[in-house]
């Protein structure tokens, strides 16, 4: 699903996450010299690129110079079917991988797990590929840089900004988990044959349940408010009866 991400302002004290870091290594070595590199840090800092739409395997923005303003789209590699049923699987591994994610964590095992099956999450330099409509003739040129630069941002405060690049979106990916159906530890029975055993605590949780996890969070958090709002209008109500007592008691001692 296509997205388009406001300008984020610079990081005050720069990238801190390692993955964040790990983007910008890979626009490091992306970059042909530093006649590239240096200006396009800058125009990101400045606030030169605009909004960044971020669509499977595309980045698309425009970058303001001087008077000009130039469109840039850089291309990154997609994961094909096997990764992206690999990277399900990763996922939906550890029950808290999802929650993690969601929360703007990207947990280094779950790379590491990753790189394990043969998926590459983190995109290196060569895979980087970026046309500008200015004239510079080197890829990246400081244009794109820029832009790549604040893509990095945009990947610090949300990594499942880097799985849409890759071809996998925050609703893709819940979706996939959603359709996971066998419980772990039951691969021998067909989704259409399983039985229906009931509850089971035997059993992991299924992966499904996984990508429930926040909606079911959200649901306890607005039923304890609710209960909470009833539990004072209660005890305004009890107040207001027992001030209603005493001035019936009052009144009869009068």
């Amino acid at each position: 699903m296509r997205t388009t991400y406001a300008r984020l302002a610079a990081p005050r004290r720069g990238v801190r996450t390692w993955w964040g870091k790990a983007w910008l290594r890979a626009v490091e070595e992306a970059a042909y010299s530093d006649a590239e590199l240096k200006p396009g840090k800058a125009a990101a800092r400045r606030g030169d690129v605009g909004g960044i739409t971020v669509d499977s395997g595309t980045l698309l923005a425009a970058v303001r110079d001087g008077d000009d303003a130039w469109t840039v789209e850089v291309v990154v590699p997609v994961l094909d079917d096997d990764a992206r049923r690999a990277l399900v699987e990763v996922v939906a591994a550890e029950s808290g991988r999802i929650a993690d994610l969601l929360a703007g964590d990207l947990p280094h095992d779950l790379v590491e797990h990753l790189e394990e099956v043969g998926v590459e999450l983190l995109p290196y330099g060569a895979e980087l590929a970026a046309t500008c409509t200015c004239a510079h003739y080197l890829d990246p040129c400081p244009h794109a840089v820029a832009v790549l630069v604040q893509t990095g941002w945009l990947v610090e405060e949300d990594p499942l900004v880097l799985m849409a690049v890759r071809g996998l979106d925050r609703e893709a990916l819940l979706g996939e988990l959603h359709a996971r159906t066998l419980p772990v530890g039951r691969p021998d029975l067909e989704p259409d044959l399983e039985p229906d055993l009931g509850p089971d605590p035997d059993l992991a949780p299924g992966p499904a349940d996984l990508a429930d996890d926040v909606e079911i969070a959200v649901d306890a958090a607005l039923r304890a408010r609710a209960l909470l709002e009833d539990l004072a209008d209660l005890e305004d109500l009890d107040a207001g009866d027992a001030g209603d007592a005493g001035d019936a008691g009052d009144a009869a001692q009068g």
